[in-house]
């Protein structure tokens, strides 16, 4: 037993850093997001929806971002429409937690993993108003693509981002690499 302890030492060391930053993250955003009501908005969602109101605004968009009286989200008037609602999973909270965990699982000297941990929230973060508002735009144009626009091409555009940072971060910045 004790050979395959220390065979598969790294995978296990990445295994359990990896799923222990994951859950302390995850449990602190809990937290955080319990310490709102249900029918409150936390504050990083109505950050994200005035980012989302003055991108769109900035390329001349009729917008207005509302609270959602009475339930948890945002309601985005386009166009003088209510067109979307950006809710607490729409805030990318999550995907910054899996980006960070898997950073910290493959981490590298202290000073690079950091700034790189810092790179990647802000640059998810950039991306997800982006997609939020390039979402609205398209619902707007297109609402019968709604389902894959926001279903398929959304999810893959900051996923997709995402693995691209975990490959550049491994191949150039963790201690694995060569």
């Amino acid at each position: 037993m004790k050979k395959y302890l220390v065979q598969f030492r790294p995978f296990l060391v990445f295994i359990g850093t990896f799923f222990a930053a994951y859950i302390v993250l995850t449990v602190l955003y809990k937290l955080y997001l319990n310490s709102f009501s249900t029918t409150e908005v936390d504050g990083i969602t109505q950050f994200v929806g005035k980012n989302v109101e003055h991108l769109l605004e900035a390329f001349g968009y009729d917008v207005d971002v509302q609270r959602n009286i009475g339930a948890s989200g945002l309601q985005v008037f386009f166009q003088n429409e209510y067109l979307v609602r950006i809710i607490e999973g729409c805030n990318a909270i999550s995907v910054i937690i899996l980006f960070i965990s898997f950073v910290l699982a493959f981490s590298g000297k202290l000073k690079a993993t950091l700034l790189y941990i810092l790179f990647g929230i802000v640059l998810i973060y950039i991306l997800n108003v982006v997609r939020i508002a390039l979402l609205t735009v398209l619902l707007f144009h297109f609402p019968e693509k709604g389902h894959f626009l926001h279903g398929v091409v959304f999810p893959l555009i900051i996923y997709g981002a995402v693995f691209i940072l975990w490959v550049i971060w491994v191949n150039k910045f963790s201690k694995y690499a060569k």
